[in-house]
Protein backbone atom coordinates (compact mmCIF):
# COMPACT_ATOMS: atom_id res chain seq x y z
CA UNK A 1 0.00 0.00 0.00
CA UNK A 2 1.53 3.23 -0.89
CA UNK A 3 1.79 6.54 1.64
CA UNK A 4 -1.14 7.69 -0.35
CA UNK A 5 -3.47 4.85 -0.44
CA UNK A 6 -2.61 4.74 3.75
CA UNK A 7 -3.54 8.06 4.47
CA UNK A 8 -7.04 7.36 2.61
CA UNK A 9 -7.83 4.51 4.30
CA UNK A 10 -6.81 5.79 7.44
CA UNK A 11 -9.18 9.39 6.61
CA UNK A 12 -11.80 7.02 5.70
CA UNK A 13 -11.89 4.62 8.51
CA UNK A 14 -12.25 7.44 11.14
CA UNK A 15 -14.89 9.20 9.39
CA UNK A 16 -16.52 6.00 8.37
CA UNK A 17 -16.90 5.60 12.09
CA UNK A 18 -17.82 8.86 13.15
CA UNK A 19 -21.08 8.55 10.74
CA UNK A 20 -21.90 5.39 11.55
CA UNK A 21 -21.19 3.89 8.15
CA UNK A 22 -21.17 0.92 6.22
CA UNK A 23 -19.37 0.53 3.21
CA UNK A 24 -21.00 -1.92 0.25
CA UNK A 25 -18.78 -2.54 -3.01
CA UNK A 26 -19.53 -4.87 -6.18
CA UNK A 27 -17.09 -7.17 -7.22
CA UNK A 28 -16.18 -5.13 -10.91
CA UNK A 29 -14.94 -2.34 -8.41
CA UNK A 30 -11.40 -1.08 -8.05
CA UNK A 31 -9.31 -3.46 -5.81
CA UNK A 32 -8.37 -0.31 -3.25
CA UNK A 33 -12.06 -0.10 -2.97
CA UNK A 34 -12.86 -3.65 -2.51
CA UNK A 35 -10.41 -3.50 0.22
CA UNK A 36 -11.82 -0.77 2.23
CA UNK A 37 -15.32 -2.23 2.19
CA UNK A 38 -17.11 -3.83 4.71
CA UNK A 39 -18.65 -6.22 2.20
CA UNK A 40 -18.23 -7.34 -1.09
CA UNK A 41 -20.47 -9.04 -3.66
CA UNK A 42 -22.78 -9.54 -6.40
CA UNK A 43 -25.91 -7.77 -6.51
CA UNK A 44 -28.53 -9.76 -4.80
CA UNK A 45 -25.90 -10.33 -1.90
CA UNK A 46 -25.36 -6.40 -1.74
CA UNK A 47 -29.25 -5.93 -1.94
CA UNK A 48 -29.22 -8.60 1.27
CA UNK A 49 -26.48 -7.02 2.95
CA UNK A 50 -28.51 -2.96 2.56
CA UNK A 51 -31.85 -4.57 3.77
CA UNK A 52 -29.75 -5.91 7.08
CA UNK A 53 -28.04 -3.51 7.81
CA UNK A 54 -28.31 -1.67 11.28
CA UNK A 55 -25.57 1.32 9.43
CA UNK A 56 -27.51 4.95 8.99
CA UNK A 57 -25.65 5.82 6.49
CA UNK A 58 -24.89 3.34 3.75
CA UNK A 59 -22.37 4.16 1.25
CA UNK A 60 -22.56 2.26 -2.26
CA UNK A 61 -19.39 1.55 -4.37
CA UNK A 62 -21.70 0.58 -7.37
CA UNK A 63 -23.48 1.96 -9.95
CA UNK A 64 -26.68 4.16 -10.00
CA UNK A 65 -29.50 1.20 -9.81
CA UNK A 66 -27.44 -0.31 -6.95
CA UNK A 67 -27.55 2.89 -4.91
CA UNK A 68 -31.65 3.22 -5.86
CA UNK A 69 -31.89 -0.38 -4.41
CA UNK A 70 -30.52 0.42 -1.07
CA UNK A 71 -32.68 3.50 -0.78
CA UNK A 72 -35.52 1.68 -2.12
CA UNK A 73 -34.89 -1.26 0.78
CA UNK A 74 -33.46 1.52 3.26
CA UNK A 75 -35.74 4.59 3.21
CA UNK A 76 -34.75 5.48 6.52
CA UNK A 77 -31.11 5.55 6.22
CA UNK A 78 -29.07 8.10 4.00
CA UNK A 79 -27.50 6.37 0.81
CA UNK A 80 -24.17 7.56 -0.97
CA UNK A 81 -22.98 6.97 -4.30
CA UNK A 82 -19.41 8.49 -4.90
CA UNK A 83 -19.85 9.09 -7.54
CA UNK A 84 -23.58 10.25 -9.03
CA UNK A 85 -22.46 9.75 -12.96
CA UNK A 86 -21.61 5.72 -12.55
CA UNK A 87 -24.44 4.88 -14.22
CA UNK A 88 -25.42 1.28 -16.01
CA UNK A 89 -25.84 1.12 -19.71
CA UNK A 90 -28.34 -1.62 -19.87
CA UNK A 91 -30.35 -0.17 -17.69
CA UNK A 92 -30.26 2.86 -19.95
CA UNK A 93 -31.69 0.99 -22.39
CA UNK A 94 -35.45 0.60 -21.08
CA UNK A 95 -37.33 3.21 -19.42
CA UNK A 96 -40.71 3.12 -17.85
CA UNK A 97 -42.35 4.44 -20.16
CA UNK A 98 -41.36 2.11 -23.14
CA UNK A 99 -41.70 -0.74 -20.50
CA UNK A 100 -45.45 0.64 -20.39
CA UNK A 101 -46.05 0.75 -24.07
CA UNK A 102 -44.87 -3.27 -24.09
CA UNK A 103 -46.90 -3.91 -21.33
CA UNK A 104 -50.17 -2.75 -22.87
CA UNK A 105 -49.37 -5.23 -26.06
CA UNK A 106 -48.96 -8.03 -23.08
CA UNK A 107 -51.68 -7.32 -20.62
CA UNK A 108 -51.33 -10.74 -19.23
CA UNK A 109 -48.13 -11.39 -18.72
CA UNK A 110 -45.99 -10.92 -16.15
CA UNK A 111 -43.37 -8.64 -16.14
CA UNK A 112 -39.80 -9.84 -14.65
CA UNK A 113 -36.99 -6.60 -14.54
CA UNK A 114 -33.46 -7.52 -13.89
CA UNK A 115 -31.85 -5.51 -11.12
CA UNK A 116 -29.98 -3.77 -12.83
CA UNK A 117 -32.59 -1.33 -14.01
CA UNK A 118 -33.95 2.12 -12.99
CA UNK A 119 -36.18 2.45 -9.95
CA UNK A 120 -38.97 3.65 -12.08
CA UNK A 121 -38.84 0.25 -14.09
CA UNK A 122 -39.33 -1.74 -10.94
CA UNK A 123 -42.33 0.03 -9.97
CA UNK A 124 -43.59 -1.24 -13.33
CA UNK A 125 -42.85 -4.40 -12.81
CA UNK A 126 -44.32 -7.85 -10.73
CA UNK A 127 -41.19 -8.86 -9.41
CA UNK A 128 -37.25 -8.16 -9.92
CA UNK A 129 -34.38 -10.65 -11.06
CA UNK A 130 -31.13 -10.83 -9.44
CA UNK A 131 -28.35 -13.06 -12.25
CA UNK A 132 -27.41 -14.81 -9.11
CA UNK A 133 -31.01 -16.39 -8.64
CA UNK A 134 -32.56 -15.76 -12.29
CA UNK A 135 -33.37 -19.44 -12.69
CA UNK A 136 -34.95 -19.44 -8.65
CA UNK A 137 -37.22 -16.18 -9.76
CA UNK A 138 -38.95 -17.89 -13.28
CA UNK A 139 -39.63 -21.15 -11.72
CA UNK A 140 -41.35 -19.21 -8.94
CA UNK A 141 -44.00 -17.88 -11.55
CA UNK A 142 -47.13 -19.54 -12.20
CA UNK A 143 -47.11 -17.94 -15.17
CA UNK A 144 -47.97 -18.27 -19.25
CA UNK A 145 -46.69 -15.14 -20.43
CA UNK A 146 -43.48 -13.56 -18.69
CA UNK A 147 -41.87 -10.02 -20.37
CA UNK A 148 -38.42 -10.07 -19.31
CA UNK A 149 -36.48 -6.55 -19.29
CA UNK A 150 -33.66 -5.56 -19.88
CA UNK A 151 -31.46 -8.11 -20.93
CA UNK A 152 -31.69 -10.27 -23.52
CA UNK A 153 -29.00 -12.75 -22.89
CA UNK A 154 -30.16 -13.16 -19.61
CA UNK A 155 -33.36 -13.74 -20.40
CA UNK A 156 -32.48 -16.38 -23.01
CA UNK A 157 -30.03 -18.06 -20.74
CA UNK A 158 -33.17 -18.68 -18.40
CA UNK A 159 -35.68 -19.29 -20.52
CA UNK A 160 -32.97 -22.18 -21.91
CA UNK A 161 -32.37 -22.92 -18.04
CA UNK A 162 -36.36 -23.38 -17.71
CA UNK A 163 -38.09 -24.37 -20.51
CA UNK A 164 -40.43 -20.84 -20.24
CA UNK A 165 -41.15 -19.13 -23.28
CA UNK A 166 -40.50 -15.44 -22.68
CA UNK A 167 -40.67 -12.07 -24.23
CA UNK A 168 -37.09 -10.60 -23.94
CA UNK A 169 -36.58 -6.75 -24.62
CA UNK A 170 -33.54 -5.98 -26.84
CA UNK A 171 -31.13 -5.15 -24.10
CA UNK A 172 -27.40 -5.88 -23.20
CA UNK A 173 -24.13 -4.90 -21.08
CA UNK A 174 -21.90 -3.80 -24.02
CA UNK A 175 -18.96 -4.95 -21.05
CA UNK A 176 -19.97 -8.88 -21.38
CA UNK A 177 -20.64 -8.50 -25.18
CA UNK A 178 -16.84 -7.95 -25.55
CA UNK A 179 -16.28 -11.18 -24.58
CA UNK A 180 -16.33 -13.88 -27.86
CA UNK A 181 -16.38 -17.13 -27.48
CA UNK A 182 -13.73 -17.53 -30.22
CA UNK A 183 -11.39 -15.75 -27.38
CA UNK A 184 -12.59 -18.21 -24.76
CA UNK A 185 -11.99 -21.37 -27.14
CA UNK A 186 -7.85 -19.67 -27.68
CA UNK A 187 -7.55 -19.64 -24.05
CA UNK A 188 -8.92 -23.12 -23.12
CA UNK A 189 -6.82 -24.52 -25.82
CA UNK A 190 -3.68 -22.08 -24.39
CA UNK A 191 -4.74 -23.26 -21.17
CA UNK A 192 -6.21 -27.07 -20.93
CA UNK A 193 -6.56 -27.56 -17.25
CA UNK A 194 -8.55 -23.99 -16.91
CA UNK A 195 -12.33 -24.17 -16.33
CA UNK A 196 -14.17 -20.99 -18.35
CA UNK A 197 -16.59 -19.09 -15.88
CA UNK A 198 -19.09 -16.73 -17.27
CA UNK A 199 -21.72 -14.72 -16.55
CA UNK A 200 -24.91 -15.30 -17.83
CA UNK A 201 -25.21 -11.73 -18.97
CA UNK A 202 -22.69 -13.25 -21.88
CA UNK A 203 -23.93 -14.02 -25.43
CA UNK A 204 -25.29 -17.19 -26.07
CA UNK A 205 -22.81 -18.72 -28.09
CA UNK A 206 -20.22 -17.97 -25.03
CA UNK A 207 -22.58 -20.02 -22.92
CA UNK A 208 -22.90 -22.24 -24.61
CA UNK A 209 -18.99 -23.61 -24.45
CA UNK A 210 -18.41 -22.50 -21.01
CA UNK A 211 -17.94 -24.82 -18.41
CA UNK A 212 -20.02 -23.03 -15.77
CA UNK A 213 -22.81 -20.22 -16.10
CA UNK A 214 -23.30 -18.46 -13.08
CA UNK A 215 -23.32 -14.86 -11.26
CA UNK A 216 -19.88 -12.52 -9.78
CA UNK A 217 -20.84 -14.20 -6.38
CA UNK A 218 -21.14 -17.76 -7.64
CA UNK A 219 -18.03 -17.57 -9.56
CA UNK A 220 -16.19 -16.50 -6.40
CA UNK A 221 -17.37 -19.50 -4.63
CA UNK A 222 -16.56 -22.08 -7.70
CA UNK A 223 -12.93 -20.32 -7.62
CA UNK A 224 -12.82 -21.73 -4.17
CA UNK A 225 -13.34 -25.67 -5.10
CA UNK A 226 -10.84 -28.02 -4.39
CA UNK A 227 -10.76 -29.12 -8.08
CA UNK A 228 -10.40 -25.77 -9.50
CA UNK A 229 -6.54 -24.91 -10.28
CA UNK A 230 -7.31 -22.35 -13.02
CA UNK A 231 -10.28 -19.79 -14.03
CA UNK A 232 -10.90 -18.53 -17.35
CA UNK A 233 -13.21 -15.70 -16.39
CA UNK A 234 -15.56 -14.41 -18.03
CA UNK A 235 -17.30 -11.35 -16.58
CA UNK A 236 -15.53 -7.50 -15.99
CA UNK A 237 -12.14 -8.15 -14.87
CA UNK A 238 -12.69 -6.06 -11.77
CA UNK A 239 -13.51 -9.37 -9.98
CA UNK A 240 -10.06 -11.12 -10.84
CA UNK A 241 -8.58 -9.04 -8.00
CA UNK A 242 -11.32 -10.26 -5.36
CA UNK A 243 -10.51 -13.91 -6.91
CA UNK A 244 -6.77 -13.60 -6.49
CA UNK A 245 -7.13 -12.17 -2.98
CA UNK A 246 -9.20 -15.20 -1.40
CA UNK A 247 -7.65 -17.84 -3.44
CA UNK A 248 -3.38 -17.80 -3.49
CA UNK A 249 -2.02 -19.97 -5.87
CA UNK A 250 -4.45 -19.99 -8.37
CA UNK A 251 -4.62 -18.96 -12.15
CA UNK A 252 -7.29 -16.89 -13.17
CA UNK A 253 -7.28 -15.76 -16.66
CA UNK A 254 -9.50 -12.83 -17.68
CA UNK A 255 -11.97 -14.26 -20.96
CA UNK A 256 -11.35 -10.26 -22.30
CA UNK A 257 -8.96 -7.57 -21.16
CA UNK A 258 -11.62 -5.29 -22.70
CA UNK A 259 -14.27 -6.47 -20.85
CA UNK A 260 -14.01 -2.87 -18.44
CA UNK A 261 -17.03 -1.25 -17.18
CA UNK A 262 -15.58 2.73 -16.68
CA UNK A 263 -19.06 3.39 -14.52
CA UNK A 264 -17.85 1.08 -11.86
CA UNK A 265 -14.06 1.74 -12.25
CA UNK A 266 -15.32 5.51 -11.63
CA UNK A 267 -15.26 5.82 -7.88
CA UNK A 268 -12.00 6.00 -5.77
CA UNK A 269 -10.82 6.12 -2.44
CA UNK A 270 -10.83 9.85 -3.08
CA UNK A 271 -14.38 10.01 -4.12
CA UNK A 272 -15.67 7.83 -1.02
CA UNK A 273 -13.97 9.73 1.66
CA UNK A 274 -15.03 12.94 -0.20
CA UNK A 275 -18.64 11.61 0.15
CA UNK A 276 -18.76 10.63 3.82
CA UNK A 277 -17.53 14.50 4.44
CA UNK A 278 -19.86 15.99 2.79
CA UNK A 279 -22.46 13.52 3.14
CA UNK A 280 -23.50 13.58 -0.68
CA UNK A 281 -24.01 12.53 -3.50
CA UNK A 282 -27.34 11.15 -1.72
CA UNK A 283 -29.46 8.91 -3.72
CA UNK A 284 -33.06 8.81 -2.73
CA UNK A 285 -36.59 7.06 -4.44
CA UNK A 286 -39.26 9.01 -4.35
CA UNK A 287 -41.33 7.13 -2.12
CA UNK A 288 -44.66 7.09 -4.92
CA UNK A 289 -41.89 5.12 -6.67
CA UNK A 290 -40.29 3.13 -4.08
CA UNK A 291 -43.31 1.85 -2.25
CA UNK A 292 -44.33 0.04 -6.02
CA UNK A 293 -40.73 -0.77 -6.69
CA UNK A 294 -40.23 -2.51 -2.78
CA UNK A 295 -42.66 -5.05 -4.20
CA UNK A 296 -40.91 -5.99 -6.51
CA UNK A 297 -37.78 -6.32 -4.61
CA UNK A 298 -39.28 -7.85 -1.89
CA UNK A 299 -40.38 -10.81 -4.04
CA UNK A 300 -36.83 -11.16 -5.65
CA UNK A 301 -35.07 -11.25 -2.24
CA UNK A 302 -38.04 -13.87 -0.69
CA UNK A 303 -36.86 -15.90 -3.99
CA UNK A 304 -33.09 -15.30 -2.97
CA UNK A 305 -33.82 -16.34 0.66
CA UNK A 306 -34.58 -20.11 -0.09
CA UNK A 307 -31.68 -20.29 -3.05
Amino acid sequence: MTDREFGLVENIRVIKEKRGAVILAHNYQLGEVQDIADFVGDSLELSQKAAETDAGVIVFCGVHFMAETASILCPDKTVLLPDIHAGCPMADMITAERLMEKKQEHPQAVVVCYVNSSAEVKAESDICCPSANAVAVIESLDAEEILFVPDQYLGNYVSTKTGKKMILWPGFCPTHARITAERIKELKHENPRAKAVVHPECRPEVIAIADETTSTGGMCRYAQREDVTEMIVGTEIGIIYRLRKENPGKKFIPASEQAVCPNMKSITLEKVLWSLEEMEPEVKVPEDIRLRAKNAVDRMLRVGARR
